[in-house]
């Protein structure tokens, strides 16, 4: 679905690459995560797939074309993209937030209203109750899940997400995170996630990217990473999630006592 060759960018006046030869496949259907420390050339990766930032050098190929040959605002709107500050515009309501898409595309007014609620019912917003609301009436997680609402709108087969969930607090984050994981897998999404934290990229990928310096260090299932990790950097990457569990563990077990 999505193959990456060589891939490089390097911002004017930069002493190293933000993105160095970068390889990697992610197949239809996927869920990859790309995680690494801050400055890593996670977010530089995911932007250069719908072309908002452009590569050096290298190639980008969906579905076997190469983007280059693709006109950058009509690529985007194929593609899905969630990131932690959400963009809602303030003036429009809840519906024409999650049907701007369909708008700029000329559907049918019918077409926008039909499937604008769909999609509030998928990231479980009741349009009865939320379409005719502002974003200044919502929490933060009512923000985002109109954020991922507008995302899935035009019913695209990639979703590129920026610490989707990474500005909200720990239960409303995971209940989210659960709830578009099940949206991923009912609708046959390809999902590149970028985050810097290893406990969600373990819950929730099918493979994990780890990436350090603009490099690739590590491609592989979690289980596998888990196990075997690359080299010392990646050890102490999937240490913190394990050391949360042993305390966790030690928690409960003292309080049990």
């Amino acid at each position: 679905m999505i193959t990456l060759r060589n891939l490089t960018k390097i911002f004017p006046g930069a002493e190293r690459p933000a993105v160095d030869a970068l390889d990697l496949d992610v197949a239809a259907g996927e869920f990859l995560v790309l995680i690494g420390p801050s400055g890593c050339g996670k977010s530089t990766t995911l932007s250069m797939i719908n072309r908002l930032v452009e590569p050096t050098a290298g190639t980008i190929g969906i579905g076997g074309t190469d983007i280059k040959a693709l006109e950058p605002v009509s690529l985007r709107r194929k593609i899905g993209f969630v990131f932690q500050d959400i963009g809602l515009f303030p003036h429009l309501t809840v519906a024409e937030n999650a049907g701007i898409t369909l708008r700029l595309m000329r559907h049918e007014k019918t077409e926008i209203e039909r499937r604008s609620n769909e999609v509030l019912e998928q990231v479980h917003l009741d349009p009865h109750e939320f379409r005719a609301r502002h974003p200044a009436s919502l929490s933060g997680g009512q923000r985002q899940r109109v954020g991922l609402a507008r995302a899935l709108a035009a019913k695209p087969s990639i979703m590129l997400m920026d610490e989707p969930f990474g500005a909200l607090d720990p239960l409303i984050r995971d209940d989210l995170a659960s709830d578009y994981r099940q949206i991923h897998d009912r609708t046959g999404l390809t999902t590149v996630l970028v985050t810097h934290d290893m406990t969600e990229a373990l819950l929730m990928a099918d493979r994990i990217a780890i990436m350090r310096d603009g490099r690739l260090l590590q491609v592989a299932s979690p289980g596998a990473i888990l196990a075997n990790p690359a080299d010392d950097f990646v050890r102490r990457l999937v240490e913190t999630p394990k050391r949360r569990a042993r305390v966790l563990a030690e928690a409960m077990g003292a309080a049990q006592t």
